[in-house]
């Protein structure tokens, strides 16, 4: 198979080169993200800078469908890819395209029609700015089946271990999408759709690319428009694995929905802070979440070839490796958080309200980077419930503690970023429990053996 393997040498190498461009195209995805939420707020107002924040929870329903299921395809390709077993990964690639295919267009027109009914009555978004938020979503909604699309290419190419292509990708999207923005924003004033039709043919090129890349490079996957053959056992593999992911990512979804919401109930002032906060709170999570998709293939193509201590190993190597990276990350945001608000161009009260937010984050979320790469190893051994499990413990915590100290004297407003100290402290719990118990490497051998993982190479 013309691709490359992480079941032979030094596993910190293989670890730590296949992160680089997954680290480097969220990256990308943030810049351009953050680039977005700049030019609203500087060509329009408040109250779009409002708006297009308000739509992240309710977007993130979809995008944890796409996510979901293309990683789940993904953990399976792998598992087969370490197994050697050509023909598997083939037939689980090509029916894994038309899945997310099929699921994006379902995802795009469900989507467009439930956003003035999702905003209204769920979020509770603002009359005042109802009607910029829905437009930008619908627009936004658009693009979804393109997501769809980049996301089974991306989760395939990364199971052969080519993550390096999807940061090609993601740099032309970037680019294309950062010029459309002032094109259609500063120059064309279109408004808040105009970001969003920006975003749409960004992901459009980047759904069109991956396409010709992995078609091109890859001759395992060049399909014929019939041999994208819908097949029930091969779905229901992806399924099995990839459902509790995508789970897991609903449960996320709604879990900050409930916290939007919170925000809401504060007014326009803090939701504009708010956004602005939770853009910068991605950036402390790229290591972490780069590292959760490098182990989810790491341990997929070594659960393949029968090699678990090669697992352990690479888990320890990537825990201080994600530490290491997430602290300087947080002093560079503890330090220069004043400097960074200044882009937005917020008010003067939004921006002492993010500055609480970021100095906050740039602590906690030290405590997410000590579990979230462990969520790979449960995912990559056919494991993705537990993560389901740990999201769904934490995010109650976090909106309970919301709820229950929004008003109070003793935290009031600042519970809005404070409440991650509780939910991340519960996860990295629950989360190395389950981990060093064991249990993950009790599973059945993708190569159809009657082997258990726990009884190779230990």
């Amino acid at each position: 198979m013309q691709s490359k393997t992480m079941t032979e040498g030094s596993q910190w190498t293989h670890i730590l080169l296949f992160s680089l461009p997954v680290l480097a195209g969220s990256l990308l995805q943030q810049l351009y993200n953050t680039v977005d939420t700049i030019i609203v707020g500087k060509y329009l107002s408040e109250d779009a800078l409002s708006a297009v924040g308000t739509i992240g929870s309710f977007a993130f329903l979809f995008l944890a469908l796409a996510t979901g299921f293309s990683a789940g395809n993904g953990v399976v390709v792998a598992q087969h890819f370490g197994a050697k077993n050509e023909q598997k990964v083939r037939a689980n690639a090509s029916t894994g395209i038309l899945f997310l295919m099929i699921l994006g267009v379902i995802s795009t027109i469900a989507a467009f029609i439930s956003a003035r009914s999702a905003y209204t009555y769920i979020l509770n978004v603002d009359t005042s700015i109802l009607d910029l938020t829905v437009s930008y979503f619908r627009w936004y909604a658009i693009g979804l089946v393109f997501q769809f699309g980049y996301n089974i290419f991306s989760a395939i190419l990364r199971a052969v271990g080519d993550s390096a292509a999807t940061l090609y990708f993601l740099l032309i999207s970037s680019v294309l999408n950062i010029g459309l923005d002032f094109l259609f924003v500063a120059v064309f004033k279109w408004d808040v759709a105009g970001a969003a039709i920006a975003t749409d043919i960004s992901q459009a090129v980047s759904f069109v690319a991956a396409y010709f890349y992995m078609s091109k490079k890859y001759l395992l996957f060049r399909f014929k428009l019939n041999e994208y053959k819908w097949d029930n056992n091969l779905v229901g593999a992806t399924a099995k694995v990839g459902f509790p992911i995508c789970l897991q990512l609903i449960v996320v979804s709604f879990g900050l929905t409930f916290i939007q919401r919170a925000v809401n109930d504060f007014g326009k002032t803090m939701i504009a802070s708010f956004t602005v906060g939770q853009r910068i709170e991605m950036y402390l999570n790229l290591p972490c979440t780069a590292f959760q998709t490098t182990l989810a293939t790491y341990t997929g193509q070594n659960i393949g070839a029968g090699k678990t201590e090669r697992v352990k190993t690479g888990v320890r190597q990537t825990f201080i490796i994600s530490l290491i990276m997430t602290f300087i990350i947080s002093a560079v945001i503890w330090i220069f958080a004043g400097n960074i608000i200044t882009l937005f161009n917020l008010s003067e009260q939004a921006a002492e309200y993010c500055l609480a937010h970021l100095r906050a984050i740039a602590l906690i979320n030290i405590v997410l980077s000590m579990y979230i790469p462990i969520f790979g190893v449960f995912q990559g051994s056919n494991h993705s419930g537990l993560p389901m499990i740990v999201a769904t413990a934490a995010l109650s915590m976090r909106v309970l503690v919301t709820y229950l100290f929004r008003y109070s004297e003793f935290l009031g407003h600042t519970i809005i970023w404070w409440n991650g100290i509780f939910g991340f402290g519960m996860g990295f719990i629950i989360t190395w429990s389950c981990y060093l118990s064991g249990k993950w490497l009790k599973i059945p051998n993708p190569s159809d053996t009657k082997t258990n993982i726990a009884e190779v190479e230990i």
